[in-house]
């Protein structure tokens, strides 16, 4: 049996005790997860712990995975409005004695924030207890909450260069570490269909815009002539309605051409089944593009904190491993054309793929934890 901490009740703490905090989306927990993964392969016994906000989606997320996950009172403060805002302030005293009880309970090894809120007030708890301390920047441009804990931290990973001159302190560059399922073979009943895959994802929560343009151009290219198949996720709130935009009401995985879900729990298989990728520009998404090669065309949300989805789109695109196409010049009718282009000239996309591949960093997990591991006595493989 296992408290609700992850220890064996009866037995001795292992050697490896890890806590990974952080949160907010998809985007910021699967670098951990990834982070975890690596830390359990090469620290047999090893306890690992998430702690995030009480979203019901990071919970799910994690416990699909198998992993402990402890909870702190805390939210995110953008987009509230002040008088929700001082609400969210107001929040973060009881969420750092929280974090406290939790440090003091698990005795972890040390710590590791990925960003969103949940890191802040947990990572600084950790100093405040003297565990060693580390935070991963997902993004070109440092979240308000990374530029804070840099401060106090003692070391910094980052995913992008691009990023580094926002901490005084030494980075490390990494890159954002990539979930080991997506590199496993898939077994994909569809294998023998000859259509064109195209992808559409907009993240964990969808993408209202891309779903919209998406939908149309849906019919523009029904008309073109050519084998197409598409995979969207619609995010759940707009997902009934993307259904309606589309012009049906029901769809079964292999019927028609089009499978349109609120959220994809196999990614693995939709990224093996797609010939190209339409998706927001979040680190994470940026970095499995890369590593599998996978073409893509990116739409980077236009209010992303210091635009840094625009950066990250940029600095794929600038090497050729992408297109990047802005929100406010999206359109249905540009994106079927961009769509049919690659579609009639598969040289172009064969490149662009080869050119998002040589953007990865495939060891970004192993070189976490290599410099996690420095000192601790972690015990490994």
């Amino acid at each position: 049996m296992t408290d609700d901490r992850g220890q064996r009740t009866g037995e001795s703490r292992p050697t490896m005790r890890c806590i990974i905090a952080g949160g907010g989306s998809g985007g910021h927990l699967f670098p951990g997860i990834a982070i975890a993964g690596e830390l359990a392969a090469r620290c047999p016994g090893a306890a690992l712990l998430f702690v995030v906000g009480r979203r019901r989606m990071e919970s799910e997320i994690l416990r699909r995975y198998g992993f402990q996950v402890a909870f702190i009172n805390v939210e995110g403060m953008k987009g509230r409005g002040w008088k929700k805002g001082l609400a969210v302030l107001g929040m973060l005293p009881g969420s750092l004695v929280q974090s406290l009880r939790i440090i003091k309970d698990f005795k972890p090894s040390f710590v590791v924030g990925v960003g969103g809120y949940s890191s802040g007030p947990f990572c600084l708890a950790a100093r405040l207890m003297a565990v060693p301390t580390a935070i991963h920047e997902q993004n070109s441009y440092p979240g308000l909450t990374n530029r804070l804990l840099a401060r106090v931290v003692d070391r910094i990973f980052v995913s992008f260069e691009e990023s580094t001159p926002y901490f005084r302190q030494k980075s490390t560059l990494t890159g954002n570490p990539v979930r080991h399922e997506l590199f496993s073979p898939v077994e994909d009943s569809l294998s023998q269909d000859k259509k064109f895959t195209v992808l559409v994802v907009g993240g964990s929560q969808g993408a209202r815009a891309i779903n919209e343009a998406f939908a149309k151009a849906y019919g523009i290219l029904k008309k073109s002539g050519n084998k197409i198949t598409f995979i969207h996720q619609t995010g759940e709130h707009d997902h009934k309605r993307a259904v309606e935009d589309y012009g049906f009401e029901r769809l079964e995985p292999r019927e028609l051409e089009a499978n349109v879900i609120p959220f994809i729990k196999d990614m693995a298989s939709a990224y093996h089944r797609a010939d190209m990728v339409v998706s927001r520009a979040g680190a994470t998404t940026l970095f499995e593009l890369a590593a599998l090669g996978k073409p893509s065309i990116l739409i980077p949300y236009p209010y992303a904190a210091n635009g840094h989805q625009e950066t990250n789109a940029r600095s794929l695109a600038q090497r050729g491993g992408a297109e990047m196409v802005l929100q406010k010049d999206l359109t249905a009718e540009g994106l079927a054309k961009s769509l049919l282009t690659y579609i009639n000239h598969p040289q172009q996309l064969k490149k662009m793929g080869d050119a998002a591949r040589g953007f990865s960093r495939p060891d970004a997990a192993r070189i976490i934890v290599d410099e996690l591991l420095k000192g601790t006595g972690g015990a490994r493989k």
